[in-house]
């Protein structure tokens, strides 16, 4: 493994910059506390930064030898905020706000970015510049897309954006990277089937939204199996079913949520179509009414082919080829897709391992920290050790890029 030293060397002060990020969670939009430790680092190595992109974003500008006077610029994305839940771990670094946790690693997105954006700050080793962008309110807040509204890509002008996220049960020293869609969409419906409610003893005299939202619901998965081309990929899940207040009342309404994910547009058009006129069609054929909402939030994530196997090739020569994984597409959804539709770019995992990193793991079930270590679960944490690898990639992605090195070798 080729890591840098001097990123190596400041391993140690990384974590412990990680570990009391992790310990002060901050929610979207709420990132004030950690904006200030990004902005007072990056100032104190005399990195010039902006703020205020997407309320709380925070971007770093460091120049290559050149000054930046050639024009070409490459954007590195960190996301920072945490997740609306409460940690269940008990090491010292724990959360200390009760209903605020770091379970999905932004702590450890920050912490090796700062360390890459330290070395390249002290080194220049690149012409152009380097963008390092801080991002607030991945977790829903749509932080991503708020960046872009205020001007992040016209003020700051890039050829290219880049993201990383760990990836648990991925082993720790390994990457993916690949080509398309990697993750997918994020949509959600709501739908209220409205009937006539009445006494559960004398159905006839009213008409029960129960029986015709389990039809609704049965019909959905028709969608996929039936409407849906068999190799592309969607799901649809129903998530919540709420009706009535007592057990010897039909009621009036029936409420049924969900999400949605897909891979393309294409397929999420035909899935909203087609769940549309199955809840309107069916409750009207029982003489019932259907208000349906579907809300699309966060776009698929699509990695550019040729900025993948650039990453690839940066990746290769870190860790060896035989550790640069094929990255599986995954259906979970992150709002770094805004930025690939503005730039091309790509989004790769880096493997945070198995969970045994965590202080008092025991692995099946024993100790205080066992249990899974799952992204958004309440015994996750981030694995410090990825904190010099993903620094060193950083790094060279930048040199790489900027250098006319692998960017401009590899077949467009």
């Amino acid at each position: 493994m080729n890591l840098i030293q001097s990123i190596v060397a400041q391993a140690a002060a990384m974590t412990e910059l990680r570990r009391d990020i992790h310990a002060h969670p901050e929610l979207c939009f709420e990132e004030t506390r950690t904006a200030e430790l990004v902005a007072a680092r990056l100032t104190e190595w005399g990195i010039p930064i902006h703020r205020g992109l997407g309320t709380t974003g925070v971007l770093g500008i460091v120049h290559g030898q050149d000054g930046g006077n050639n024009g070409n610029a490459i954007g590195l994305r960190a996301d920072m905020d945490a997740l609306p839940m409460t940690e269940h771990n008990t090491f010292a670094h724990a959360s200390r706000h009760p209903g605020k946790m770091h379970a999905c690693g932004h702590d450890g997105h920050v912490a090796m970015l700062l360390a890459a954006a330290r070395h390249l700050a002290s080194h220049r080793n690149f012409q152009g510049t380097a963008y390092l962008i801080f991002q607030p309110a991945e977790e829903g807040g749509g932080g991503a897309r708020e960046m872009i509204r205020d001007g992040l890509f016209e003020r700051f002008p890039m050829q290219a954006v880049f993201g990383m996220h760990n990836w648990p049960g991925l082993e720790q020293g390994q990457f993916a990277v690949g080509a398309g869609p990697v993750m997918a969409s994020s949509n959600d419906f709501r739908i209220v089937i409205t009937g006539k409610g009445g006494h559960a003893a004398m159905p006839d005299t009213g008409i029960d939204p129960v029986p015709i939202a389990c039809q609704v619901v049965q019909g959905f998965q028709t969608i996929l199996t039936r409407n849906k081309k068999p190799a592309e990929a969607g799901v649809i899940s129903v998530t919540i079913i709420h009706a009535g207040e007592a057990n010897n009342v039909i009621a009036d309404t029936c409420e049924i949520q969900g999400t949605v994910r897909t891979f393309t547009v294409e397929t999420l058009d035909l899935i909203e179509r087609r769940m549309k006129e199955i809840a309107v069609g069916v409750s009207a054929a029982f003489g019932a009414t259907c208000d349906f909402r579907f809300n699309r939030n966060y776009p698929p994530t699509i990695n550019t082919a040729h900025e993948a196997e650039f990453c690839r090739q940066v990746m290769a020569s870190i860790v060896g080829a035989n550790n640069t994984m094929p990255q599986e597409p995954t259906m979970g959804a992150e709002d770094f897709a805004y930025m690939l539709q503005a730039k091309p770019g790509a989004y790769c995992f880096i493997g945070n391992g198995d969970g045994a990193h965590r202080a008092g793991y025991a692995g099946g079930g024993h100790g205080h920290n066992a249990g899974p270590c799952t992204l958004h679960n309440p015994r996750y944490d981030f694995n410090d050790h990825l904190i010099p690898l993903g620094a060193t990639y950083w790094v060279r992605l930048v040199e790489a890029w900027l250098g006319g090195g692998l960017a401009s070798n590899v077949e467009r």
